[in-house]
């Protein structure tokens, strides 16, 4: 089954028994140039940021600046934050024409999205998360598009299974389990919770959590079953992490300058994802320096002189 924009289906991806490899919705980061990035580098599905769904039916300028797409930009799927069905259908209603499918957010564990009825509050309204996912499966006349949830684990796994199969008899298309409750943040992921959800549903079910290189893709999927892994952070610190890179080869650096080149990238955020990518293959001196640059032109300027361009013979000394 090809899509509208002539990709195969994300269903059909889970079909082929493929490890369907994602790009997580990460807030200011995964945006239109880094997901084409990413793309370049074997990621199969990317989630834009997360966008309330209630500021971008009401705006028109919240529209035009937390969504923005083009053609390669396939698979795309758009995570919103809702509290109320009718919102989050009608916001897919929006985006359905542009994108693959849309996620709830029900796993964002930060105090101000959660107190806002957002986020992994969710997670303890599993009646809502329901009618929210049948919503948006009955208002959606394309019967292709996806819809999807990101939740956290209870303590009490029971809560968990519980809500997953709420959302599978509401038509769920399918389910990423970040393995860890809301009150953890870098404590271990739960690997065998993720693969009791994963044996509790006939869903594909996506693990998420702690993917920080392509040999944690096959060892998560071994020891779960999933259908599919997310990465954020493993995807920051190296956006090639998906085609096998150990960390990010100077390919990819001067890939991510010319695709925020071309799409007009503010300096801020194409500095920011090379502070991320550059972390691990640089010396505390180096970043300290690096950090401190100011301008498109220095960085650009700063990358050649300390490593070379791609097509530069001397670049096999360089440290990536």
């Amino acid at each position: 089954m090809k899509t509208a924009s002539g990709n195969t289906s994300i269903m059909d991806m889970f079909e082929e028994g493929k490890v369907v490899k994602m790009c997580a919705p990460m807030v200011r980061y995964s945006k239109l140039a880094f997901r084409s990035l990413v793309r370049k580098y074997s990621c199969d599905v990317c989630f834009t940021p997360m966008i309330i769904a209630a500021d971008f039916l009401r705006s028109v300028k919240a529209r035009d600046s937390e969504f923005t797409t083009n053609k390669s930009d396939r698979p795309l799927i758009v995570q919103f934050a809702a509290q109320d069905p009718q919102t989050l259908a009608d916001a897919a209603c929006v985006v359905a024409p542009f994108s693959d499918g849309v996620d709830l957010n029900c796993g964002c564990p930060q105090r101000w999205a959660m107190s806002a009825g957002y986020g992994a509050c969710l997670i303890n309204k599993p009646e809502l998360v329901e009618d929210m996912v049948r919503h948006v499966r009955n208002q959606v006349d394309n019967p292709d598009y996806t819809v999807s949830i990101k939740i956290r684990i209870h303590k009490d796994l029971r809560q968990t299974v519980d809500l997953c199969q709420k959302a599978e008899s509401a038509g769920v298309s399918w389910i990423t389990v970040h393995g860890r409750t809301t009150e953890e943040r870098h404590q271990p992921v739960h690997y065998d919770a993720i693969k009791t959800i994963k044996d509790s549903v006939s869903v594909p079910v996506i693990a998420n959590g702690d993917i920080k290189y392509l040999r944690d893709v096959e060892s998560t999927h071994q020891h779960t079953g999933v259908n599919g892994v997310m990465a954020a952070r493993g995807l920051l610190a190296n956006p090639a992490m998906f085609a096998g890179y150990e960390d990010t080869p100077l390919q990819c650096i001067w890939d991510w300058v010319d695709i925020a080149v071309e799409q007009g990238t503010p300096f801020s955020c194409f500095h920011h994802h090379l502070i991320y990518m550059l972390e691990r293959v640089s010396s505390q001196p180096e970043r300290k320096v690096f950090n401190s640059l100011s301008s498109t032109s220095a960085v650009i300027d700063y990358l050649q002189n300390t490593y070379g361009s791609i097509h530069d013979p001397d670049t096999q000394i360089c440290p990536f």
